[in-house]
């Protein structure tokens, strides 16, 4: 069975998980943007195939981390999260999307995004 999650041990990942996520997202569009230099021959001022090479290693990197934390990455564009977690004996998960500061909100597991709501403070 997959780690558990409290509210309160999720909210304290945070930190980390946000200095993780602001630097997949900023690879993303500078590899992204790089592909599009690439593919169109462009010369691009973030560098060529090796540097593509470098920024997929990185998000592969910062995805193993999260990984490791037991975090869901369900999504990269927007990146998407879920903490796996128990409320009143149902199957939930603790859901952080991009853009967000904090974790505010949580879905029953079998509902998926589509069932997002508001955690209680």
């Amino acid at each position: 069975m997959s780690r558990l999650f409290t509210v309160d041990e999720a909210r304290a990942l945070m930190p980390r998980v946000l200095e993780a996520t602001d630097e997949l997202i900023a690879l993303r569009a500078d590899l992204h943007q790089l592909a599009h230099d690439l593919r169109t021959g462009e010369e691009s001022p973030l560098g060529g195939q090796p540097e593509a090479k470098g920024f997929e290693a990185r998000i592969s990197e910062i995805l193993e981390n999260l990984n490791a934390l037991e975090v869901e990455v369900k999504g990269l564009a927007p990146v998407l999260l879920d903490f796996p977690a128990e409320f009143d004996g149902q199957s939930v998960r603790l859901c952080w999307l991009e853009g967000e500061r904090e974790l505010g909100w949580y879905h029953n597991t079998e509902l998926g995004f589509a069932g997002r709501r508001k955690l209680d403070r």
